[in-house]
């Protein structure tokens, strides 16, 4: 598999589950609850934001990966 998609499907999948869990603890962790399914479901935001901003960084960074900070060259 590509390693830019790599890249970008663990920095994606790591975004949503630190909001994902950050939500759950801001709202008491009860999984059967409302709550759970609506905390699932904002955590998608910052993830999409994610793959935004890995396919801005391949373009801009280093080629090699998603992110945004060229690698030093000297």
């Amino acid at each position: 598999m590509n390693r830019l998609l790599l890249d970008t499907i663990e920095r994606t999948v790591g975004t949503y589950a630190v909001a994902f869990l950050g939500l759950l603890l801001a709202d008491g962790v009860d999984l059967t609850s409302l709550g759970a399914v609506k905390a699932a479901a904002v955590a998608a935001v910052p993830a999409a934001l994610s793959v935004l901003k890995a396919a801005i960084g391949s373009l801009i960074g280093d080629q090699g990966t998603v992110g945004w900070v060229p690698r030093d060259r000297s």
